[in-house]
């Protein structure tokens, strides 16, 4: 990896970190001026253990961190909006004897440009990009009984970018659901080489003299809900599907779904339960699952009252 995607890769890190750490509170500021309806929510949850030499319940020294960062401006107008949104999200866990390993990343980017059609239907322009900040590996113990690893991504290894044109459907404020019949996506892999193996050639679609390729013809549908539940219970989740018109098989869809249930504990806590399940044939012929747990601090700000 060169020197400059390093230092942007640990710059963003950081300024994630530097925000998440000031998390201590809920604000909610009514702005009955502007067309804009802002909310920002970010978090910082710990786990650490620890034991002396002599503990005879046996165990490790560990200490685990999460941090995440989401942000929404939307506007709205009389026939036109525009709604943006960022969601990042990172983790990692040091166990002793094993060191440093991530556990949660993501990088989520997404803007829409809507033209009004009547109440629940907009035209609408969007693009989003999906990718992570870190280096993922997969562990092994070796034949030699050595600690061993594969690397399976890396920052920008793969982003995926996606345009589309189509519809979106807003019946409720804590719904909508994009149709994009035309939505050509650029997948993208940093040094794609190092990621070949003998069971998989064309990591991620793409051949080993390709940085990057793009599937022109495709549909995209993303679905997202985000809603408080009941009282301090928020339930959020996203779901994309593409597909690509030239391999049009339903063994060849994409599908991801992002679930997060967060319960507010208190003004200052906050537990989280996040699960990703994914299916991509380009990275694997089986379903993937994520799933993690964690308890911290979250501070939100917004400049609206949610609708009960």
């Amino acid at each position: 990896m060169n020197r400059t995607t390093t230092c942007l890769r640990s710059l963003l890190i950081f300024l994630f970190f530097s925000i998440a750490l000031t998390a201590n509170a809920q604000v909610i500021k009514v702005d009955t001026i502007t067309k804009w309806k802002k909310a920002f929510k970010t978090g910082l949850n710990l786990n650490q253990a620890s034991f002396t030499s002599n503990w005879k319940g046996g165990g490790a020294n560990s200490i685990g961190l999460t941090a995440f960062l989401s942000y929404k401006a939307n506007y709205t107008g009389d026939h036109n909006s525009w709604d943006n949104e960022i969601d990042l999200q990172y983790g990692m866990l040091n166990n002793q004897g094993l060191g440093y390993r991530k556990t949660l990343d993501r990088i989520f980017l997404d803007t829409k440009y809507g033209h009004k059609l009547n109440k629940k239907w907009d035209l609408a322009l969007s693009a989003n990009l999906l990718s992570q900040f870190a280096t993922g590996y997969k562990y092994f113990k070796a034949k030699n009984g050595a600690d061993s690893l594969i690397t399976l991504s890396d920052f920008f290894a793969p982003a995926f970018i996606t345009a589309g044109l189509g519809f979106e459907y807003h019946p409720v404020d804590y719904f909508k659901l994009r149709l994009s019949p035309m939505a050509p996506r650029l997948t993208i892999v940093n040094d794609v080489t190092r990621f070949i193996t003998t069971d998989n050639p064309n990591p991620y679609g793409l051949s080993p003299n390709r940085v990057a390729r793009v599937e022109w013809l495709a549909f995209q549908m993303l679905a997202e809900f985000n809603k408080d539940i009941a009282k301090n219970v928020n339930l959020k989740w996203r779901y994309i599907l593409f597909a690509d018109y030239q391999d049009l098989t339903i063994d060849h869809l994409y599908h991801r779904l992002d679930l997060n249930l967060t319960a507010k504990l208190g003004r200052f806590v906050n537990m989280n339960i996040g699960t990703i399940l994914l299916y991509d044939h380009n990275q694997d012929k089986d379903v993937q699952f994520s799933q993690a747990f964690s308890i911290g601090m979250m501070y939100t700000f917004q400049n609206f009252v949610e609708k009960k």
